[in-house]
């Protein structure tokens, strides 16, 4: 085994690998094709929201001067000179003495300057009889304050300022404000493709017939669906068998991507074939990442035909090695190809309430369940067996327990660092 102090750091693997990314190119889209993408240019408003004084409430315009000292005991009526819906405009002014009977939204009437809910009125306690015998008149309760239950124009937003501005990231509410100021599409920047290769002869597509010796390719579509939860599109070009010239031809299906997932064959130990044609088509290192699990790693980058670089990362053949290995540094290199800079995880930190040992001087990152005690505190709790070759304490866990290069175990209620998988944003 190879000393730790041979192996580089996973802060300097994700910062070299980082160095080969950058911003792609923005795209136009429909809007709800483009919810989780980044806006590539700010969006400026073409008129205010709302566009004219409104009211915010069911009841009448009045004119609050004519409602002074109404009350209960001593209503003030006014004679009702329209009824008007919301998407109408009613251009006779409302003079003394007048009110007109609106609905939510609907435009303020000239002259009016107060919205007097229907339960400050009398029309919700007037009989049939007397609604027939006082017609077209109401009866105010209470008095309103000038701009009561108004909403004016612009409040939300003015007329050529940014509503939203570049960089951020397209949630349902952001759908719903680019839709109010009429826009159908938006520039966004594109997704990054990301095409993924299993490699190796032992490897089955989900489906076939399983042969003695064989396993099903679950790296392919683990990979495959992370990339498409971190906001990429992944593309899986199917096993490459153990030759050189399958494994070329794979290789070269995969590089009008914008990146290309390897897994399997970049380990110590593996067939010469996997390392020696990456090595031959691309300009790829092989290096050893003090972590567990997935401390071997490939990357670098191969030349498209159309001249276009296209990284390579090398992930790891075992299942939660390289499920690991992605989160830590094929996540962070989606999110800079989507212009996001918030590809860091939010951590906490969690009693441990068992005993994990650090087996070999690595950074470990062990599969564990973060929950909140009686105490209000947070817990981890081990999956079960760490094994790299063990899924199921992947499809278990809602976060990775680091314990540090220089800790030899975090023993039952050491508080240790928690990278939380299932949040978006710390709580």
């Amino acid at each position: 085994m190879l000393p730790v102090t041979s192996m580089i750091p996973v802060e300097e693997a994700r910062e070299r690998i980082l160095s080969y990314f950058s911003r792609l190119e923005p795209e136009r889209k429909p809007l709800l094709d483009a919810l989780g993408q980044v806006l590539a240019e700010d969006v400026v408003a073409p008129f205010d929201i709302p566009p004219l004084d409104n009211t915010a409430m069911d009841g009448y315009a009045v004119r609050a001067a004519d409602t002074a000292g109404a009350s209960e005991a001593s209503p003030v009526e006014l004679r009702v000179i329209a009824d008007l819906a919301a998407g109408y405009v009613l251009e006779t002014p409302v003079g003394p003495g007048e009110a007109v009977r609106i609905m939510t939204g609907a435009p303020i009437p000239p002259g009016a300057d107060a919205i007097v809910p229907f339960e400050e009125t009398d029309e919700a306690l007037r009989g049939i009889n007397e609604a027939a015998r006082k017609p077209g008149l109401v009866g105010v309760l209470k008095a309103a304050s000038p701009g009561a239950n108004i909403r004016c124009r612009g409040e939300d937003v003015r007329s050529g300022t940014a509503v939203i501005p570049a960089g951020r990231v397209i949630r349902p509410s952001e759908v719903g404000v680019l839709a109010s100021i009429g826009l159908t599409h938006v520039t966004v920047i594109r997704r990054p493709v990301v095409a993924i290769l299993s490699t190796g002869d032992e490897i089955t597509p989900p489906g076939e017939p399983l042969k003695p010796g064989r396993i099903y390719d679950a790296n392919a579509y683990s990979i495959a669906a992370l990339v498409r939860k971190y906001g990429g599109i992944p593309r899986i070009l199917g096993i490459a068998r153990d030759t050189v010239e399958d494994l070329t031809a794979k290789i070269r299906q995969g590089l009008d991507a914008d990146m290309l997932v390897t897994s399997a064959g970049v380990s110590r130990g593996d067939f010469d074939v996997v390392k020696d044609v990456l090595a031959r088509e691309g300009n790829i290192d092989f290096w050893t990442v003090r972590m567990r699990p997935g401390k071997p790693l490939a990357f670098g980058a191969f030349t498209a035909p159309d001249g276009r670089s296209v990284p390579h990362l090398g992930l790891p053949g075992n299942p939660v090695s390289s499920m690991v290995s992605f989160e830590l540094f094929g996540r962070p290199a989606i999110f800079t190809m989507l212009g996001r800079a918030d590809w860091e995880r939010p951590t906490i930190r969690a009693i441990a309430r068992e005993y994990v040992k650090n087996p070999d001087g690595r950074r470990f990152y062990a599969r564990c369940i973060v929950s909140r005690g009686d105490d209000g505190r947070w817990y981890a709790d081990l999956t079960g067996p760490q094994g790299s070759g063990m899924l199921t304490s992947m499809s278990a866990a809602n976060a990775l327990a680091v314990i540090p290069e220089d800790v030899p175990a975090a023993n039952p209620g050491d508080e240790i660092e928690c990278i939380m998988l299932d949040w978006e944003h710390a709580p």
